[in-house]
């Protein structure tokens, strides 16, 4: 990366915690860009015959879904932990859960039923952990510094899905599908010893954080929009309300989770779609389908790296013009263009779609209590998770109805036209319009009230 790239990543990289935890984070990276190819690969070898699509179904939505539950039934328990208790924890269940299945291998017991069982088990807590590592964040950092540190946490994520799947088809084809797994259950092991070594360091950097928050008015404040955060009687009251709660009392969180929803839901048909178009519409090979996929990626990498110069544009308006462009981008496949065109333009929507996630995060770390945000952050990771596995069961009755090209041009439109929508509300409601009714005095009053009441 050049010195110019790397300027608004140079405070996460020099945090003393954070730059002892990002090498655990990379090389839980990796391990989930192997198990990618890995999860599927192996649910189709152990699978009984004539049941093989069932179980990789199974398999895929058992690493998944599960995380929606644990985040219902586990938030009273949860709700209150810190950013590195709650990403280290679910590091932990990951790594045992995901290093059972070597094992049983070996024991001679494992099958797809004790497979599927045990890829739950791992997701159960994936929701609160990756709360837990943008509520780190936001416990360790200024919150000028937010969108660049949850940019480079998603990069992570980016190269290792360039780097993975062929990497896990080297080793599969050397050692197997059980062993990828055992890789990607140790690469989870060596992250949950990372968050366990800074929590002590997290803890009193979280501290003096909150200690310098309270002694300044909050930086940026949400684009001066109106300080009424719709709070009900529930934030007074002794037990803590789950996130689902704290999102639909709050009109600004509520339409950005909103959005969220409707822009994955509407992504995902392009699963089913996108591969039925490569081998009906183009007679193409899976190595053309792999090109589109490749060309995504690259291009969520290179976009990855560019958000953290984003810090200054209005993030409500990003988002939208992320979902906007997104949309307009997928125009190309659609239309039936040819591959020279649509290839590129794939790998532009990566690029525009990489940006969107840190910055919807860092509207959360912005508008949510610092006693608030691991639960809000849980259940709009577990909403989201919901959203893309029903786009993608969409996807399957509109590409035998439509066909696979018209259900693609069908996304793209609804994408643009979701983006379009978006900004003209964000136009028509901008912030500052009304004077605000509380001033910093009265606001740090408030919060230092409402995190009392917790």
């Amino acid at each position: 990366m050049t010195p110019a790239v790397l300027l608004p990543y140079r405070p996460v990289l020099g945090h003393p915690v954070l730059r002892r935890l990002l090498p655990g984070l990379a090389t839980s990276a990796l391990g989930d860009g192997l198990a990618l190819v890995a999860v599927t690969w192996l649910a189709l070898q152990l699978a009984p015959d004539g049941q093989r699509g069932t179980w990789t179904a199974f398999a895929v939505a058992a690493y998944t879904l599960p995380g929606a539950a644990g985040t219902v039934l586990l938030g009273r328990w949860l709700g209150g932990r810190s950013g590195a208790q709650l990403a280290g924890w679910d590091a932990g269940v990951r790594a045992a859960a995901l290093g059972a299945i070597p094992v049983a291998h070996l024991a001679g017991v494992l099958d797809a039923g004790l497979y599927v069982a045990l890829l739950a088990v791992s997701s159960l807590l994936h929701p609160w952990g990756s709360a837990g590592r943008f509520t780190l964040v936001a416990e360790l950092l200024p919150q000028r510094h937010h969108l660049a540190a949850n940019a480079l946490l998603g990069v992570f994520g980016q190269a290792a899905t360039i780097v993975g799947p062929p990497l896990a088809g080297l080793l599969i084809a050397g050692v197997g599908p059980v062993w990828v797994i055992a890789i990607d259950a140790v690469s989870f092991a060596v992250l949950a010893v990372s968050y366990r070594l800074v929590v002590p360091a997290a803890r009193r950097d979280g501290a003096v954080r909150r200690e310098q928050e309270d002694r300044h008015e909050r930086e940026d404040r949400d684009e001066g929009e109106d300080e009424d955060r719709h709070r009900d009687e529930d934030a007074h009251r002794n037990e803590p309300a789950s996130g689902f709660r704290i999102i639909a009392r709050d009109r600004s969180l509520l339409g950005l989770l909103s959005l969220s929803f409707a822009f994955f839901f509407l992504f995902g048909p392009f699963y089913v779609a996108m591969p039925v178009y490569v081998t009906d519409d183009l007679h193409a090979s899976a190595g053309t389908l792999a090109a589109y996929y490749t060309a995504f990626g690259v291009g969520s990498l290179l976009g990855g790296l560019l958000t953290g110069h984003l810090r200054g544009w209005p993030p409500r308006t990003t988002l939208a013009g992320i979902v906007a462009l997104f949309g307009t981008a997928l125009l190309p496949l659609g239309l039936g263009a040819p591959v020279v065109l649509s290839l590129p333009a794939f790998a532009l929507a990566g690029l525009v779609w990489a940006p969107y996630q840190p910055t919807a995060t860092a509207l959360f770390q912005r508008r949510a209590g610092a006693a608030d945000l691991p639960r809000v952050l849980a259940a709009n990771g577990a909403l989201l998770v919901l959203s893309v596995p029903l786009g993608t069961m969409l996807g399957g009755p509109a590409t035998a109805l439509l066909g696979a090209r018209p259900t693609l041009l069908a996304c793209a439109v609804a994408i643009l036209a979701l983006g379009l929508l978006t900004a003209g509300f964000t136009a028509r409601h901008r912030p500052g319009r009304r004077p605000k009714e509380t001033g910093p005095g009265q606001d740090r009053v408030r919060l230092t009230a409402r995190s009392g009441s917790k």
